[in-house]
């Protein structure tokens, strides 16, 4: 069914001229006399100590990286340290603006928002509810190191956790909050609504957006915060999620769930990308809240706001989150501030003078603040004094514990060496819900499905002949049901990529799909790669599952650090405390040449974090995809273009109407032979197949068919039982051969099956160059005549006949070649 949204000629060719919303600049001008009214003096007292924590945290941080001591306490800490020294305004005051149910999400620089956050969550919550997330955390194991090491009653107790617990994993001990896998720049604690910080610039973006999805989707409440720097708007991935959160289709196709998502996009513009300076330099921009109208008319209700005063950002959160609340947003807010400390403490300040910084001693947020304070007679002298001990004694008492080994234990990975390898996965799935997610219509008014309940399950007939896709259940039908089945059963499932619902995804595989389910469950995002699988990550951590489509596994590489660094590793850098049950649908493409037709399973297997599936039948294709869809844990799922038509040919019961998983990680005989053993990745299943049948016809060999379907994880037993059989293994993808995963299980299997083997184990992939087009793809793809050449060839040379491919060149010096 096609959108009913007309684009109209006539009003598309009328003469006129764009209007920008106005953008506000250092708006706020409320009197400290009206704040004082509203706030109270003991307010504002917390939020000066508030900022002095911060700077008192990340002080000793410095003066350990400088010194190798702090307040007479030697520690060789060997971390980073990304200070936000001079920031503190611009955290503490975005916390005072938020609620417990609102989520942050932070960058390499984010210990003070962290600690902000927490902090004001901890002032919002009755001492029960603390009480019961520090019980609960690691079992109370931490807990009872902050009461025993540190001490506390009440909220003093619940901050010393706080603190306790983020500078121990800053320093990467077993009872840090991520269990010392995160470390400095990835530290967070969901409970407090800290969610992931994240090194890689800008990396928040795009998750704080999915989070913000999930959270309208639910209706769990709250807003998401995406905190990063001004460097991060030269960033393509920040555009691409301020784009995808400011979707048309939220407010003109959303039906119940119009409204825009509730992210805000908090910039802290410390005016220095490193060593670049933003203004002037690396920017074209003269204020950074001006990037705002590009977005939308709205111009995402972007505002300039004075990061050094707290009560400044505080008034500009607020209002920006009552906007998002109404379904208004998405909002930015460019909050300009000074980082007083260098970009990290190696930095020595050689890009900005001495002058300039000199300047801006006098805009420090904590002088400032202070003497407001002091000024209106809300502290005296004394009494500032008095907070600075208190606040000094605090952070030296944190510290004193995190360095002793006996209240923050070392992570022993010598006693344990696969401690970290256990945190890689869940290897959990869940069972699908019994209680059917809304629908628009029943699963049974679909003309798809009507279609399919015609055909039959098995590709053969009853004379062996083959079945057209018009005729059988083909692999795209296969993939088609366990899509269903998990949307129609599981409201916390969406699925989204490009062309994804009237196209019904660029292969079909969704065809019929937009019949059923609403635009929140099923939609088109933009072309957007890196935006598609950071938002996908964005909601799986905000406790939703997720299903995204890259129409071609080329365009991996615009989401390289999505895939690699976001979807692969906080499951591991949170020791197992956040999920990320996303599937990644990508096709390996044929026929559109060097940039669309590459098989880039190897460089994703090559990741530590992601399970890669790659079927090639439609009963595989059908029960691993269920699999996936179940699993706790992220998946890469390869689909070959060429196999979407192809029927099932090898399970003569067909593929079951009924809903059924297989296992991943456990290859499958195709074809039992006894000679040599044919392990194939993906297509190369069939042409081993038809070479398996000249072998046996034509030369008398009997050749085993193993088809690989899971690359992670992998199972070899059932190889190295094969090989035990036959001495003599082939295998068999369409990757370069150059790093393919065929070549790690060659590594492998040679090793493990040393003294069965007869003949060394031999990859048979494509060439290391470009893939040509499709007139010259049987010269590229390995074929049946190739495989015929390298068994006839080289395990049995006495069987050898004519060369028929054309891999008549020599290895060892094409790779003299670089080839």
């Amino acid at each position: 069914m096609p959108k009913e949204i007309i684009v109209d000629p006539d009003l598309m060719r009328q003469k006129a001229t764009l209007a920008f919303a106005e953008i506000p600049v250092n708006a706020y001008a409320t009197p400290f006399a009206e704040e004082r009214a509203r706030r109270g003096d003991a307010a504002l007292r917390e939020i000066l100590r508030h900022m002095l924590i911060i700077r008192a945290f990340e002080s000793m941080l410095a003066s350990f990286k400088a010194t190798g001591s702090y307040a007479g306490i030697s520690f060789n800490y060997k971390g980073p340290a990304h200070l936000s020294i001079g920031q503190e305004g611009a955290a503490v005051g975005a916390a005072l603006a938020l609620k417990p149910e609102d989520h942050i999400f932070g960058s390499h620089r984010s210990h003070g928002e962290f600690i902000a956050k927490g902090l004001s969550t901890i002032a919002q919550l009755d001492e029960p509810a603390l009480n019961a997330i520090m019980a609960e955390h690691q079992d109370g194991g931490l807990l009872r190191s902050v009461q025993q090491h540190i001490g506390g009653e009440g909220k003093a107790l619940a901050e010393n956790f706080l603190l306790f617990g983020l500078l121990a994993e800053i320093f990467m001990r077993a009872n840090g909050f991520n269990g010392g896998m995160g470390g400095s720049m990835h530290a967070f604690f969901p409970p407090f609504g800290a969610f992931p910080n994240n090194a890689i610039v800008g990396g928040s973006a795009g998750i704080a957006t999915g989070a913000a999805l999930r959270k309208k989707l639910s209706g769990s409440g709250g807003i998401t915060v995406a905190n990063s720097g001004d460097g991060s708007t030269g960033c393509g991935p920040v555009w691409e999620a301020m784009n995808f959160a400011a979707m048309a289709q939220l407010d003109t196709l959303w039906g119940d769930k119009k409204g825009g998502l509730p992210v805000l996009f908090f910039f802290n513009n410390n005016f220095y990308a490193m060593g670049g300076q933003t203004i002037g330099e690396t920017m074209g921009w003269d204020r950074l809240s001006r990037i705002g109208a590009a977005i939308n008319p709205a111009s995402m209700h972007a505002e300039t706001v004075n990061g050094t005063n707290p009560l400044a950002v505080a008034d500009a959160v607020a209002r920006k989150r009552a906007l998002l609340l109404e379904g208004k947003g998405p909002a930015l807010l460019d909050v300009e501030c000074y980082r007083i400390s260098g970009h990290s403490t190696t930095d020595t300040n050689v890009y900005r003078s001495r002058e300039e910084m000199q300047l801006w001693e006098a805009h420090d947020p904590i002088v400032l603040f202070e003497r407001a304070l002091l000024d209106e007679g809300v502290l005296t002298e004394d009494s500032l004094a008095a907070m600075r001990d208190t606040v000094a004694a605090q952070i030296k008492a944190i510290t004193s514990a995190a360095v002793d080994p006996a209240a923050a234990p070392i992570v022993d990975v010598r006693a344990d060496p696969t401690l970290i390898g256990r945190l890689m996965f869940s290897n959990a799935e869940i069972p699908v819900p019994e209680t059917p997610a809304p629908l628009l219509a029943a699963p049974e008014t679909s003309a798809r499905i009507r279609q399919n309940a015609k055909k039959a399950r098995f590709g053969l007939s009853e004379s062996g002949e083959k079945l057209s896709a018009m005729r059988a259940i083909t692999l795209r039908d296969g993939l088609f049901e366990s899509v269903l089945h998990h949307m129609v059963n599981d409201p916390s499932l969406i699925a989204y990529g490009e062309e994804c619902r009237e196209w019904g995804g660029a292969f079909g595989v969704y065809r019929g799909l937009s019949d059923i389910l609403p635009y929140d469950r099923l939609f088109n995002s933009p072309i957007s790669e890196a935006a598609i699988v950071a938002t996908a990550v964005g909601h799986a951590l905000e406790g939703g599952r997720s299903l995204v489509e890259l129409m071609y596994g080329d365009f991996i590489g615009r989401a390289g650090d999505e895939i690699f660094n976001q979807m692969a590793k906080w499951q591991s850098m949170s020791a197992g405390a956040l999920k990320v049950p996303v599937v990644l649908r990508c096709s390996i493409g044929s026929k559109y040449g060097a940039q669309h037709s590459q098989d880039w399973s190897a460089l994703v297997a090559h990741i530590p974090g992601l399970k890669v599936l790659y079927p090639a039948t439609p009963y595989d294709a059908k029960g691993l995809l269920a699999s996936a869809l179940s699993s706790e844990d992220p998946v890469v799922f390869f689909e070959s273009q060429r196999l979407y038509d192809v029927v099932e040919q090898f399970r003569t019961e067909g593929v079951p109407t009924d809903y059924y998983r297989i296992p991943m990680g456990e290859p499958d005989i195709k074809r039992v032979g006894s000679d040599v053993t044919i392990l194939t990745i993906g297509p190369s299943l069939y042409s081993a197949i038809a070479a398996a049948e000249q072998l046996e016809t034509h030369h008398g060999l009997s050749a085993e068919i193993i088809d690989a379907r899971s690359l992670v994880p992998f199972n070899y037993d059932t190889v190295l039982e094969s090989v035990k059989k036959t001495g003599r293994i082939l295998l068999v993808s369409e990757a370069s051969e150059r790093g393919s995963f065929a070549m790690t299980l060659s590594a492998n299997i040679a090793r493990f099956a040393f003294g069965d083997l007869k003949a060394a184990p031999r990859v048979l992939g494509s060439p290391n160059w470009i893939v040509p087009g499709a007139e010259m793809e049987t010269t590229y793809f390995p074929q049946v005549e190739d495989i015929l050449d390298v068994v006839t060839g080289e395990f049995f040379p006495e069987k050898r006949s004519n060369r028929r491919g054309v891999r008549d060149w020599n290895d060892l010096d094409l790779a003299r070649r670089a080839l």
